[in-house]
């Protein structure tokens, strides 16, 4: 479908833009796009497995390091193959129910990631600031309910998004200037007044990443405290590289949300295609990072992996 009949699509699909003013790179950013889903799906995969074969890393920390793989290689699987079938195939057209439960699942998975990064803060600090009640204070049962509680919350609070979509009528261009179907791209093609709907979506992004934030936040200052209280300068310099690896990631994490964040909210003179490329670096980078950061820098992983390479080779 040419440019020409772009807005007379069906109603039953919208057209994905990619990235405005960058259509004509869209073949090459795919490559290291494409490179960095295959990073994440790996060393998700990888990191699942190594867990699930070694009992000794039944551990608070690793479990809530599984569960983190798994939202991540489900938010980048529910983006990156259908964005690099944009970028290689001039894929445009995306059927609008495929339209929302992409949407679903970005948004919903984006809580959940949050979530565990703080289940996993508050894991490092019962390990470090009360080491000798960590196993009794974050038993298996425990662990389950944080779990649970976490998927719950990213379910309910994004689940009315797809609904509340469903519901408006779309008589403008159906035309979304961006490489995914997200809510506030999808929401400004409605032709009736969305300020409710807007405002709704903004309210639960905030709440939730703010809350999450601050208690991150929180949770690593009392780590930084106690560990600078250590008697071992050795134990305090590995306990900081460790918190210091992990606190990169989520500033990554939480930084390009509160950007994209922002520019909905107020960035009506950021230009589209840094939007749009800060989007997907907020879908793209953490599932990428987090085997590397969480999984490679862990020494009990890292010895599992390479104790298995070399058994193979020999």
């Amino acid at each position: 479908m040419g440019p020409a009949n772009k807005s007379q699509l069906s109603p039953s699909t919208f057209w994905l833009m990619g990235i405005p003013g960058l259509e004509h790179l869209h073949v090459w950013i795919g490559i290291p796009f494409c490179s960095m889903y295959i990073v994440a799906v790996m060393g998700n995969v990888t990191i699942l497995a190594v867990v699930r074969a070694e009992r000794s890393l039944h551990e608070p920390m690793f479990l809530f390091l599984c569960m983190l793989s798994v939202t991540d290689l489900v938010l980048s699987t529910s983006t990156l193959p259908r964005m690099l079938c944009l970028f290689w195939m001039g894929a445009h057209d995306f059927a609008f129910d495929a339209c929302l439960t992409q949407m679903f699942f970005i948004h919903s998975f984006t809580a959940m990631e949050s979530g565990f990064f703080l289940a996993m803060a508050i894991d490092r600090y019962v390990a470090i600031c009360d080491p000798l009640r960590h196993a009794t204070i974050l038993t298996h049962s425990r662990i389950a309910q944080m779990g649970v509680a976490v998927v719950l919350r990213g379910v309910g609070f994004f689940t009315p998004h797809p609904i509340l979509l469903k519901q408006l009528p779309y008589c403008r261009s159906r035309i979304i200037a961006h490489t995914y179907c997200e809510f506030m791209a999808v929401v400004k093609l409605a032709c009736v007044d969305t300020g409710a709907t807007k405002r709704y979506s903004l309210s639960v992004a905030s709440v939730i990443g703010s809350c999450d934030g601050f208690f991150i936040a929180l949770s690593y200052v009392l780590i930084l405290r106690a560990v600078f209280r250590l008697p071992s300068r050795e134990a305090s310099l590995k306990a900081l590289g460790t918190c210091g690896s992990h606190v990169c990631v989520i500033l990554v994490f939480y930084s390009t949300a509160v950007f994209t964040f922002l520019t909905h909210r107020f960035g009506h003179n950021v230009a589209p295609q840094v939007h749009i490329f800060i989007a997907n670096m907020y879908l793209l980078v953490p599932p990428f990072l987090n085997p590397i950061v969480y999984g490679i820098r862990t020494k009990k992983i890292r010895d599992y992996v390479l104790s298995f390479l070399r058994i193979k080779v020999s």
